[in-house]
């Protein structure tokens, strides 16, 4: 099977690694982006007890990435829980090149993080609220 984007060990392992952390409060994240050069993802950054408007203000406005989030998720029954899904970041005001590239590789990222939540923003800020995470995960 031919890859566009290649995935390096080191960032399967941060993967890994991110997945299988255990936390008690607050959403973490890991941002990952493309290296077009080189065609090859990369970590960019890693946070932890991170507000979903935090978040939003560390992601480029004009550049797609691919987002794990652990997410602390509020149970209408009082439960709280940690899903993993991924957020598709991928503003308007990005290239078509970077756009392209970055929609090529999406599905070997979803497999190689083992997240089957996807949360698809295209349309930047106003997209990823705390409302609209609860609303996709509660539904």
């Amino acid at each position: 099977m031919s890859h566009t984007v290649d995935i390096p060990q080191a960032l399967r392992d941060s993967l890994r690694k991110f997945r299988f952390a255990r936390r008690s409060t607050g959403s973490a994240a890991l941002v990952v982006k493309i290296d077009r050069k080189k065609l090859t993802m990369e970590e960019e950054e890693q946070f932890n007890n991170i507000s979903i408007e935090e978040l939003v203000e560390e992601l480029p406005e004009n550049s797609p990435r691919y987002v794990v989030l652990s997410y602390e998720l509020r149970h209408k029954d009082g439960r709280v829980s940690f899903p993993l899904v991924l957020v598709n970041w991928a503003p308007p005001s990005s290239e078509t090149k970077s756009m392209t590239l970055h929609a090529s590789a999406f599905l070997d990222f979803q497999s190689a993080a083992e997240v089957s939540k996807v949360i698809d923003i295209q349309d930047g800020a106003e997209g990823l609220t705390k409302e609209a995470i609860d609303a996709k995960l509660l539904s």
